[in-house]
């Protein structure tokens, strides 16, 4: 039988602005309409951020939350994901608060502090229609703090839900991070592993990046865990191929990259989920569906979503 690979799609995150792309889901329907999209395309889990509706600033209230979760758990089997990075300029306990509150089969969590930047994208987004989009691209002085205390926090307030995390390595660190809170008995397999490719601040995309990283996994954790793979911007795609021919699993979304082939830029969510099931079917592979994929990961269901 066919491995089943999960496709993750985070479909509006805490990077882009709203000036850089149409496509990008600022309002709760649009939001809603991205994952349930995303869904029928083939993507297993949803990843999610909220946004101010009319600026498109990052939101981590859980209010802003509840109009697509709604909608999503009513229209879609698909696993929700709610993040706990928020955006790097908010504290620890306004990014767990979503995920405390809805109580999701899955939660993001960042396994270490970082510089983080996407000053970059300046040589590409020159105009910007909302003041706080600027500021926030240029800014060069951020510290993405993901703290032993700070993770600590994170697990302390969602160790009773029965949530699960997608755990995000940006670098060797974050996977000896990881091992560190294994052997604590904080996390328990089987860990759901997102290595993060290419995002300035963290590790690489060149292939010798994806092998250092999937050789350090196996090493740390054996069989003890699922591997999937992220890669941002121009990456997204080659990186998903390498991990999907590599055992692994992929992450897409507009959270991660605008783009849908070199110069063109993604109509939706759900054209890089067609992408990446074309690499997954190409291969000879199948793709998990949301109860599959529950399962691999040893999920609690999608029924205990708390909206």
């Amino acid at each position: 039988m066919s491995r089943k690979v999960i496709i993750t799609c985070a479909v509006t995150g805490a990077i882009h602005t709203p000036s850089m792309s149409k496509a990008l889901p600022v309002t709760p329907q649009e939001i809603a309409d991205a994952a349930i999209g995303a869904a029928e395309a083939g993507a297993a889990i949803v990843h999610l951020h909220a946004r101010n509706p009319k600026t498109g600033q990052p939101d981590q209230s859980p209010e802003a939350f509840a109009p697509f979760l709604k909608v999503i758990k009513q229209r879609s089997n698909a696993v929700v994901n709610l993040t706990t990075g928020g955006s790097p300029t908010m504290t620890v306990d306004e990014r767990v608060r979503p995920a405390e509150f809805y109580k999701p089969e899955v939660a993001s969590l960042n396994m270490g502090s970082m510089n983080f930047a996407f000053f970059g994208m300046l040589n590409r987004f020159k105009n910007f229609e909302h003041e706080w989009e600027r500021k926030h691209v240029e800014n060069k002085d951020i510290v993405f703090r993901n703290t032993f205390q700070d993770i600590e926090y994170v697990l302390s307030k969602l160790s009773g839900s029965g949530t699960r995390f997608e755990f995000e390595c940006y670098d060797t660190a974050h996977l000896y991070n990881l091992k560190y809170f294994l052997d604590q008995g904080l996390v328990k397999a089987p860990l759901f592993v997102q290595t993060v490719f290419g995002l300035q601040g963290g590790t690489g995309a060149h292939p010798e990046d994806v092998l250092h990283m999937k050789r350090t996994a196996d090493r740390l954790f054996g069989d003890q865990y699922v591997w999937s793979v992220l890669g941002a911007g121009r990456n997204q795609l080659p990186i998903a191929a390498m991990a999907a021919a590599m055992g692994g699993n992929i992450r897409v979304g507009l959270e991660d990259s605008l783009w849908a082939a070199p110069g063109r830029m993604a109509e939706s969510n759900a054209e890089q989920v067609r992408l990446a099931r074309k690499i997954i079917e190409g291969l000879g592979l199948d793709i998990a569906s949301p109860d599959e994929a529950r399962e691999i990961l040893h999920l609690k269901g999608g029924d205990t979503l708390q909206v």
